[in-house]
C-alpha cells in the first residue's frame, strides 16, 4: 500500500496546489491510500467524494491519532474522538461518500488516562461502516514517550470483533510485530517510527509473517546506496533538488544509527545541498562495515507532553458537535 502524508480535507476540496501535488501517485504505485485529517463532517464528506469521483486513491484512512498541538488545538487528530457524536458524523459522511472504496481510521487511546476514548470510538466506527481500525496504544499526552500499552490493543480487538484491528506502537523489528500479534490477537500491525532509516523493515515484516527467519542486515555500503536512492526519489517528488536534499538531511542520522562514522563525515552528510555533494560524502563511508548489533531500538520522536493543547472548553461536553469556523486549516501535512 502506498500512503501519502496526512492531507487536510479543506485544502483538498479547495484544490490547494501543494495539496494536489501531495496526493499524486506514480503509475506503478498501487493500491493508493490517502490519509485525511478533518474536523468538519461536511468538508470530510466533500473530500471523500472528490477522491472517488476523480480516482485519486483506492483507500481512504481517517487520522484521529495525530497528537501535535497545531492539530489538537483545533479539535482534530487525537482530540476529536472525545466528541463522540462529532466523530460519528465524520465517519458517516466519509463512508456515505466513499462508494466502493474502503474507509479505515487510526486513533490513539484517548487524550490522556483520564479521558480514554478508544473503546467508544471503536464501537462507533463499526456502527458507521468503517472497514478496519488501527490503534496507536498511547494517549495524546504520552505523545511518543513511555511504553505502548499493548493490552489496550487486545481490549479493542475484543470490543470490535466485526472488523480487523491493527496494532501500532513500539514495533522496532519484525519480531516485535510477531510478539504484538501473539500478545494482543490483532490482525496486523502499523509501523511508524520503526522504519525511519530502515525501509527494508517492511521486507522483514513480510518474511516474519510468512514464517521465514530471514532478516535484512545490510552493510554500510548497501545502506549508502539506499540513502542515495531515497534522496533521488525526493528530487523526483519535489521537483527541486536543493529542497529535496535539504528534506533528506533529517533521515541521515536514522540511516547511520549504530554505524561507526566520523563526526566530520556525518556533518558533511547532514549539510549536503546537492545530490552530487551527497553522493560524494556517501562514497567516503566504509562500505564493507557490517550491520551493527542492537539497533532494533527506539528511533525518531520520544518523550511525553506536559499537556494536550485543546480548544477552549473542549472537555466540557463529550457529545457536543459544534465545529469552529477556523477548525479546518487549508494547509496539508502533519
Amino acid at each position: 500500500m502506498f500512503v501519502c502524508e496526512m492531507i487536510t480535507t479543506r485544502a483538498l476540496v479547495e484544490r490547494n496546489p501543494r495539496t494536489l501535488r501531495m496526493v499524486r501517485f506514480a503509475g506503478s504505485e498501487s493500491p493508493r491510500s490517502i490519509q485525511l485529517y478533518g474536523v468538519d463532517p461536511d468538508t470530510v464528506g466533500r473530500a471523500v467524494k472528490m477522491i472517488v469521483e476523480e480516482d485519486l486513491a483506492d483507500h481512504i484512512d481517517l487520522n484521529f491519532g495525530c497528537p501535535v498541538p497545531k492539530v489538537t488545538k483545533r479539535g482534530g487528530g487525537s482530540a476529536l474522538p472525545y466528541k463522540r457524536n462529532l466523530l460519528r458524523r465524520i465517519l458517516r459522511a466519509a463512508v456515505a461518500n466513499a462508494g466502493p472504496l474502503p474507509v479505515t481510521m487510526k486513533m490513539r487511546k484517548g487524550i490522556d488516562e483520564d479521558h480514554l476514548t478508544y473503546l467508544d470510538a471503536g464501537r462507533i466506527a463499526v456502527e458507521e461502516g468503517v472497514a478496519a481500525i488501527a490503534l496507536h496504544a498511547r494517549t495524546a499526552r504520552q505523545h511518543y514517550g513511555g511504553v505502548a500499552d499493548w493490552d489496550a490493543i487486545a481490549r479493542l480487538k475484543e470490543a470490535v470483533p466485526e472488523v480487523p484491528v491493527l496494532g501500532n506502537g513500539d514495533i522496532w523489528s519484525a519480531d516485535d510485530a510477531l510478539r504484538m500479534v501473539a500478545a494482543t490477537g490483532c490482525d496486523g500491525v502499523v509501523v511508524g517510527r520503526g522504519c525511519l532509516g530502515r525501509p527494508w523493515l517492511f521486507k522483514d515484516l513480510a518474511n516474519a509473517f510468512d514464517g521465514s527467519p530471514e532478516r535484512a542486515r545490510p552493510t554500510l555500503g548497501e545502506v549508502a546506496a539506499v540513502m542515495a536512492r531515497h534522496a533521488e526519489g525526493l528530487t523526483d517528488c519535489f521537483d527541486l533538488e536543493r529542497y529535496a536534499v535539504t528534506d533528506f538531511r533529517k533521515h541521515v542520522g536514522w540511516y547511520l544509527k549504530g554505524f561507526t562514522v566520523g563526526s566530520e563525515l556525518r556533518r558533511a552528510l547532514g549539510t549536503a545541498e546537492t545530490l552530487d555533494g551527497l553522493r560524494e560524502s556517501l562514497a567516503r563511508l566504509e562500505h564493507d562495515q557490517p550491520w551493527p548489533p542492537n539497533t532494533d531500538t527506539p528511533r525518531g520522536k520520544s518523550g511525553e507532553r506536559s499537556k494536550v493543547y485543546l480548544p477552549d472548553g473542549w472537555l466540557d461536553d463529550q457529545w457536543d458537535c459544534d465545529v469552529s469556523q477556523d477548525a479546518e486549516s487549508d494547509i496539508s501535512g502533519g
